[in-house]
C-alpha cells in the first residue's frame, strides 16, 4: 500500500510557470487518500523563481511543501538526486517545473503501481498512439528509447520521460551520477539491473514547450544520452 508520495521538483529559471505549477500540484488529490509531500529544489536560479516558491510556500503553510536552495548550480539530475535523498514517501516521482506535463496524470502511475503491485510505473507520452506533437524531438526520443531498451531488455516507449514513478527504496539505493539530463538514461540503464523489478508504462498526455518558452534540452544532450545508454548498461 501506498501511504505517501514524494514529488521532486527540480526547477531553474521557471518564473514563468514554477506558481502555477505549486498551484496544481498543491491542490491535487492523490488517490485513496494518499498523502503528498513536495519537494522543490531550486537549482540557483538567477531569476524570480526561488522568491515565488517561498511566496507560495508561506502563502500555503498546511501544504507539506520542502524547498531547497543550492548554492550552485549542477542540473536537473542533480536535483533530482537531491531529492531523492530528502524524500520520505513510499514512492517518488519527478515533476518538472513547467506545464509540458499533467499532474493529474500522477494519479494514473499511482493506480497502475497499486492494482499491479509495480515497483516502477513510467508515464508515457507516446503510447497507444499519442505521437506527432514533437516533430524532431519525437522522433529523436522514439530512437534513444529503442536504443535503450536493446540494452535494458525493457518494452518500453518513453525512456526520456520525466514521469517515473518508483519505490523510493529502490531510488534510494542507486548511486547516479549524472547531473544534467543523462540522468534519463543512466536511471533506466540501473533499474534493468535489478532482479526482478516490476515495471510497466501508462499513457500520459502533454504539451510541448519550445525553446523561446524556456525548453533547456539540446541536440549535445541527445548525444550524451547515446554515451549513457551505452556507459551504465555495462
Amino acid at each position: 500500500m501506498i501511504k505517501k508520495l514524494s514529488i521532486i521538483i527540480p526547477a531553474f529559471n521557471e518564473e514563468k510557470t514554477i506558481h502555477k505549477v505549486l498551484e496544481i500540484i498543491g491542490s491535487l488529490e492523490l488517490v485513496h487518500h494518499i498523502e503528498k509531500e513536495i519537494i522543490v529544489v531550486n537549482d540557483f536560479s538567477s531569476d524570480n523563481t526561488a522568491a515565488l516558491i517561498e511566496g507560495f510556500q508561506s502563502s500555503n503553510p498546511n501544504i507539506n511543501l520542502k524547498l531547497f536552495n543550492r548554492e550552485v548550480n549542477r542540473g536537473k539530475g542533480a536535483a533530482i538526486h537531491y531529492g531523492i535523498k530528502e524524500a520520505t514517501g513510499d514512492f517518488l516521482i519527478p515533476q518538472d517545473a513547467d506545464l509540458e506535463l499533467d499532474p493529474n496524470d500522477i494519479n494514473k502511475l499511482l493506480e497502475k503501481a497499486i492494482d499491479e503491485q509495480l515497483d516502477v510505473v513510467y508515464g508515457s507520452r507516446f503510447k497507444n498512439g499519442n505521437q506527432g506533437k514533437e516533430g524532431l524531438g519525437l522522433w529523436a526520443n522514439l530512437f534513444l528509447t529503442r536504443l535503450s531498451n536493446t540494452f535494458t531488455g525493457f518494452r518500453i516507449s518513453d525512456m526520456e520521460t520525466c514521469y517515473k514513478l518508483i519505490r523510493t527504496s529502490i531510488a534510494k539505493s542507486l548511486t547516479l551520477k549524472e547531473e544534467r539530463f543523462g540522468f534519463e538514461p543512466e536511471i533506466t540503464a540501473k533499474l534493468a539491473k535489478i532482479p526482478k523489478l516490476k515495471i510497466d508504462e501508462v499513457s500520459i498526455s502533454y504539451q510541448v514547450r519550445s525553446y523561446d518558452e524556456g525548453k533547456k534540452i539540446g541536440w549535445k544532450d541527445g548525444l550524451k544520452a547515446i554515451y549513457c545508454i551505452v556507459k551504465y548498461s555495462f
